[in-house]
This record gives structure tokens, sequence and C-alpha cells, in this order.
């Protein structure tokens, strides 16, 4: 059964204002016990009860503060990843069976990092600094590396740069190539260029805004980012499609090529409708992602 969750249907606990009251109010509310917790989810799931759902996301907000407090040091509002991470939560009691024999607080901890991830992502610089998986691994290890060695080097890990050796470390510890290391820590050190002035003396101070030409077109590198996607959609994935069998292809497609909008399909899920193992469906994709890999290769 599907239900939809939104803020407006779990009003959070109330504050006046401060992030230190809202914080407050949702460390004030109870806990669940095992047994509350299963009927609740059971509850949402079977008759789509709200306010049982209510209960289990207002239950899990400290949760959510605690893992969002991780997440400070990229310069973002406090506020703001507990508010992502709230919709990580909501998304975990959507999703959650009480009859696996998990808690929500460890299977709601992926989905509430997942969505803080994507925001950082999103958020933390205007040129996006991580657009693959690889990139994204290494971009929220890098950091906690970094100070990690410039602690042990007495150094301040803002400013200190990576060694040739330091660099090989890291890469072989997130199993990257070294050159990513260096291109993703360049990344990472550089900053954000106002294009407004930052004072109103415009005869001292020249934003980028004064000079840069207006273009009612798209921004180029979004522009060469599009083609480059319009041409791998149309031509190399369809082909990396058409070479696998037609249970490999569905699998693949539900999976990894869903549209907005619509569910990925769960090992579990296709388990069930081809009557073999989740296991069984994990091989398969993975013999098929490798099999388009393979395609795939010479076009790009």
């Amino acid at each position: 059964m599907s239900h939809a969750l939104t803020l407006a249907q779990f009003p959070l606990p109330s504050a006046t204002g401060s992030i230190e009251a809202y914080i407050s109010a949702a460390n004030r509310v109870p806990l669940l016990t095992d047994d509350v917790e299963k009927d609740l989810a059971r509850r949402f799931r079977d008759s789509g009860d709200l306010e049982a759902a209510r209960s289990l996301v207002t239950s899990h907000l400290r949760l959510v503060i605690a893992v969002a407090r991780g997440y400070l040091g990229y310069g973002l509002p406090h506020a703001d990843l507990i508010q992502e991470g709230n919709i990580g939560l909501m998304k975990a009691v959507k999703r959650f069976d009480p009859e696996r024999g998990v808690r929500l607080v460890s299977f709601a901890l992926h989905w509430i990092k997942a969505e803080i991830h994507e925001y950082i992502l999103k958020n933390w610089r205007l040129v996006k600094v991580a657009t693959t998986k690889a990139q994204r691994k290494l971009f929220f290890n890098l950091r906690s590396m970094k100070s990690a060695i410039a602690h042990e080097a007495n150094t301040e890990a803002g400013f200190a740069g990576l060694g040739p050796e330091e660099v090989k470390a890291v890469a072989r510890q997130l199993g990257v190539k070294p050159e990513e290391v260096v291109e993703m820590e360049t990344r990472m050190g550089g900053t954000d260029v106002s294009l407004e002035p930052l004072t109103d003396d415009e005869d001292e101070h020249y934003a980028p805004i004064a000079y840069l030409a207006a273009d009612a077109g798209i921004e180029p590198s979004a522009q060469l980012e599009r083609k480059e996607r319009d041409r791998l959609h149309d031509s190399g994935i369809s082909n990396a499609l058409a070479s696998l069998d037609e249970r490999s292809r569905t699998i693949v497609q539900r999976r990894w090529l869903v549209e907005d909008g619509e569910e990925v399909a769960t090992l579990h899920e296709l388990a069930a409708e081809y009557g073999v193992s989740a296991e069984r469906i994990r091989q398969i994709e993975a013999k098929a992602m490798q099999k388009m890999k393979g395609v795939l290769a010479p076009q790009m």
C-alpha cells in the first residue's frame, strides 16, 4: 500500500523560532519501545494510519538532529540539514517493514544520510564538486581524512595540502586514483565568487556581474553536460540495453533507469516476480551492468 508523506502532515515539535528551541522540543519526545514501534509501523502499513506514522517520525527526530550535526563542517545551516534529514526519515518510515527484525533507528540512518548528502552536493558549491558515486565517496571522506592527517602532522587541515605520499595513501584507502584525490582537493579548496558588488562603492569594487555578458541561452557547461547526457541516453545506453536479454534488461531498467516519480524496484520484489532468490537477481544485475560497461566503454 502506498502512502504519501509530507512535512505538512507531520507538524514538528513546537519551537519559538530558534534551532535551540526546536532541538530541545525534539529531545523531549519520548523514545518508543520495540513493541510499540512495531505496532505503529503495522498500523501505518496495513491501514495507512497517519497518526501512527507521525509518532514514528517525531520519536526519531533526535536521530536526525544528531546525524545533521556531523555535517556542520560544510558551512550549511544546521536547520536546513535537519529539514533535509527529516525528509529522509519520512521516506524511511514509508518503507519500513516491522517484520524484518530491524529497528527503525537502524533502517532510517541510510535514508537520513542520503537526503543530507544530496542537499550538500546541490548547495555546497554553485559548481558541483561531485557528480559520480566515486566522487561522492571521495567528497564525503576526504575532509575527515585530511583533518586526521593534519592532526598527526600538527598542521591546519584547512590550509595544508596533501603531499604526494599522503595523496597515495588516501587513494589506496578510498579505492580511487591519486589524480582523482588531487582534483577533488583542488575543487574543495576553491572559493565561490560573488557576482554582485560586496559594497555600494561601485567605483572601487568591480564584481563579475559588471563585465559578464548577459546570455539568454543556457549556461555553456550545463549545455555541454546536457548534450553528453542526451548522446549517452539516445545512443550509448540504448545500445547497451539492446545487448542484454529481456530479463536482464528489465532488471536494469527497473533498478537504475526508472522515470521521475517511479519507485526503484528492490532485489526482493524482482526475486518474487521471477521466482528466484534476491541473490540471483543481484548476480544477474551485476553481470548485465558489466556487459553494458563493455558496450559503453568505446563511446565514452
